[in-house]
């Protein structure tokens, strides 16, 4: 048993091991429980099951926290893990909430049914578990050899909350999606779904003969992970400026992330309501890339006061947002429509 404390990236195998034994079990959890059968996700049903999720990410906090205490977890970077896991997925988790919004127009392009939009995104959850590890793991590398990139990812953040403060919105055209276009030509789709199926075996009309086809159901869960690489490149560089210790980056990335799934019929029915919480969040942007400066030249800056200027920027944006759309219940404004 001696090659579980073989060191990966910093941290023994089995503290990977574990990580992944629990992400694993929740998505058996998830597809093999909750969702054997599909149906459609209620508000209430995901708002108790995002309340699930979230005691799951603070509980692995406290276990952060317990492991620190006791010298079990080491930080590669001598940070607080508490302060960081934390700060990063409170960060990842609003920075999602965006993601909602674009997924909402996905799912609403192909059409597909609200009973099998939960399955596709927790499928999803694998392709963002592969894709997320690699960008942190080349996000890692780069910083170990060449120190100074933090302050490109610091002018980076610091440059997007500028532009989420001035520059509007567009909206998205998912007919013009890169993906969408590159599938169209190169696989063959069917017209209509089949059921919860990604592929199936079909007669092709021309030729007579089987072939395999994808259906609007993989092609949209294709275009969210790509979308969700996207907004990667956001995520990523900010926890990096929060910490270096490449555990702490994924698991509050990779927990954040978990439980959006499950509060994403939640948000797509109130996401309207949180409408002014962007600017919240690209103020946070901005502190962290000024803070990534600053922890360049001038060293750390205190972790908890670090986490208490976040939670308190986005928790003001959060209820000003709710004041200021308090009589918006009726639909106007910015609600998003999720496919029935």
């Amino acid at each position: 048993m001696e090659f579980l404390f073989v060191l990966f990236v910093g941290k023994p195998l089995w503290l990977w091991l574990m990580f992944l034994a629990i992400v694993v079990a929740l998505m058996v959890f998830d597809l093999g429980v909750l969702n054997r059968d599909d149906h459609e996700l209620g508000v209430a049903e995901s708002l108790k099951l995002s309340a699930f999720y979230i005691a799951i990410a603070i509980a692995f906090g406290g276990y952060i926290w317990w492991a620190w205490q006791n010298g079990t977890l080491v930080t590669s970077d001598g940070s607080n893990p508490v302060a960081s896991y934390f700060q990063g997925y409170i960060i990842e988790k609003v920075l999602s909430i965006d993601n909602v919004f674009v997924i909402s127009l996905i799912f609403g392009y192909f059409a597909i049914p609200r009973k099998y939009q939960y399955r596709a995104l927790v499928w999803g959850i694998i392709g963002v578990i592969i894709l997320r590890g690699i960008m942190i793991a080349i996000g890692a590398e780069l910083i170990s050899t060449y120190s100074w990139v933090t302050l490109i990812f610091a002018a980076f953040l610091a440059f997007t909350g500028i532009k989420m403060l001035v520059v509007p919105e567009g909206d998205m055209d998912v007919s013009k999606n890169p993906v969408v276009k590159f599938v169209s030509r190169h696989m063959n789709v069917t017209n209509e779904l089949r059921g919860q199926k990604f592929f199936v075996r079909e007669t092709n009309p021309a030729t007579g003969k089987l072939m395999l086809y994808a259906t609007p159901l993989f092609v949209a869960l294709l275009v969210i992970n790509v979308a969700d690489l996207i907004f990667a490149v956001d995520s990523v560089p900010a926890i990096f400026l929060i910490t270096t210790d490449t555990f702490i980056v994924y698991t509050a990335n990779i927990m954040a992330i978990l439980g959006l799934r499950a509060l994403y019929f939640a948000l797509a029915a109130l996401v309207h309501r949180f409408h002014y919480l962007k600017y919240a969040l690209a103020v946070v942007l901005i502190f962290i890339g000024l803070k990534g400066f600053y922890s360049y030249f001038f060293g750390k800056f205190d972790p908890y006061l670090s986490l208490a200027i976040t939670i308190g920027i986005i928790a003001a944006g959060i209820f000003y947002s709710l004041w200021k759309t308090r009589g918006d219940d009726d639909g106007h404004g910015t609600e998003v429509k999720v496919a029935e």
